[in-house]
C-alpha cells in the first residue's frame, strides 16, 4: 500500500469520502508557495464552502507551523536556538520543543543519517542544478565538526533547547514540510463537514477519508528520468506518503549529480538514489526517513525499513533500478 509522487504531477481522485453520492459533495483545490516550497491542499465536503474554509484553515495553520520553525526567519525560535548556539539554553513553546525531540529519536534510529543539525553546513553548496566545484575536504570538514545531533541538549522541566558549539544550526528541511503536513491535515481532518482531503507539501503527501472507492485514493508514480511520466500507481488510505528526489535540487560536477540532501558523517551529498518514497502512517516520519534513505543508501536504507512496522519504501537507484521493501506492490503499467 504504497505510492509515489512527484513534486509537479499528483494524480488524485477526488470523489465522495464517505461512500456519499458525489452528487452531495464538493471539492475544492489551491495550489501555492509555503515554506519555500510548492503546495497542493484539498478538501472534499458535504458542500464547496465547507471545503473552501478548510482548506483556508489548513493554509493558516501551515504558516503558522512555518514562522515556529523557518530558519530563515529571524523571529522565530529556531532562528533564536541558532543565535544562541554555544551561548545559552532557549525556552521555546512545546510544540517545538516537542518537535526536536521527536527528530533527536529518529536521528538515533537512524545511527545519524537524519541530523537536524545538518544546518550547520551554511551555504557551503549551491544547488542551483548547475556545474560547481565540490567544497574542500577542510571546509567541509569545519561544517562536519558542528554536525552533531548528540550535542543539541534538551531539558524536558524548563523545555530549553541548547545547542552547545559556536556555530552550531538547526534547521527542518528534512521534517518540516512532513510535519506540516500533518498539523493540516489533523485540523482539516477535524472540521464537521469536511470528509477527506490531500495536503501535498512539494512530494511529501498526507490523504485522508474516503473518495467513493474501495480501494482508496489513487497515486501516480512519477518516473525521476521524466516527472510527466508515470512508472506505475498505487493506492493508498488515511496515510503518507514522502519522496525525495536529486532532480530538482542538484548540482553537477564532472558528471556526477550531487543531490541536495547531506550525508552528515562527510559533509558531501549523497549520490546513488534518484528518489526514495516512503509510505507511513505519519508524513513527519516519513519525511525523516525519505532523507535518511539518501544518506544510508539503497541496501541499508531497505534493511532499516524493513524492520519498521507499517512503513514501507521505494528506492530508485543512479541506474535506473527500481528496489522496494517486503511489503510494497507497485501496479506497473
Amino acid at each position: 500500500m504504497i505510492k509515489y509522487i512527484l513534486h509537479l504531477s499528483l494524480l488524485i481522485t477526488l470523489a465522495n469520502c464517505q461512500g456519499q453520492n458525489t452528487s452531495t459533495t464538493d471539492s475544492h483545490k489551491e495550489v501555492l508557495k509555503l515554506m519555500g516550497t510548492r503546495f497542493e491542499i484539498t478538501a472534499t465536503a458535504v458542500d464547496k464552502t465547507t471545503a473552501k474554509k478548510a482548506v483556508a484553515d489548513g493554509i493558516n495553520e501551515i504558516k503558522r507551523i512555518e514562522a515556529i520553525i523557518s530558519s530563515w526567519q529571524s523571529s522565530s525560535q529556531t532562528s533564536e536556538i541558532n543565535r544562541n548556539a554555544g551561548i545559552k539554553p532557549v525556552v521555546v513553546d512545546s510544540e517545538l520543543y516537542d518537535l526536536i525531540s521527536r527528530s533527536l529519536k529518529v536521528s538515533e534510529l537512524t545511527q545519524g543519517a537524519f541530523d537536524i543539525s545538518f544546518a550547520s553546513m551554511g551555504r557551503l553548496y549551491k544547488f542551483d542544478k548547475e556545474e560547481h566545484e565540490v567544497p574542500s575536504e577542510s571546509d567541509r570538514m569545519k561544517s562536519v565538526d558542528l554536525i552533531d545531533y548528540k550535542s543539541i541538549v534538551l531539558d524536558p522541566n524548563k523545555k530549553s533547547v541548547y545547542l552547545s558549539k559556536v556555530g552550531m544550526k538547526i534547521g527542518f528541511g528534512g521534517i518540516g514540510k512532513g510535519y506540516a503536513a500533518n498539523k493540516a491535515k489533523i485540523l482539516m481532518q477535524s472540521m464537521q463537514g469536511v470528509l477527506g482531503g490531500v495536503v501535498n507539501a512539494a512530494g511529501d503527501l498526507v490523504v485522508w477519508g474516503e473518495n467513493g472507492k474501495e480501494e482508496g485514493w489513487t497515486i501516480q508514480i512519477s518516473d525521476p528520468k521524466d516527472i510527466n511520466k508515470s512508472l506505475g500507481w498505487l493506492t493508498i488510505q488515511n496515510a503518507s506518503v514522502v519522496t525525495s528526489g536529486d532532480y530538482e535540487k542538484y548540482f553537477t560536477h564532472q558528471g556526477i549529480r550531487y543531490a541536495h540532501i547531506i550525508n552528515p558523517q562527510t559533509g558531501l551529498p549523497t549520490t546513488g538514489i534518484k528518489s526514495a518514497t516512503v509510505v507511513s502512517p505519519d508524513g513527519e516520519v516519513g519525511d525523516a526517513l525519505a532523507t535518511a534513505i539518501f544518506v544510508l543508501g539503497p541496501s541499508r536504507g531497505l534493511e532499516l525499513i524493513n524492520k519498521l512496522k507499517n512503513i514501507e519504501a521505494l528506492i530508485i537507484t543512479d541506474n535506473d533500478e527500481i528496489l522496494t521493501s517486503t511489503n510494497l506492490a507497485l501496479n506497473k503499467y
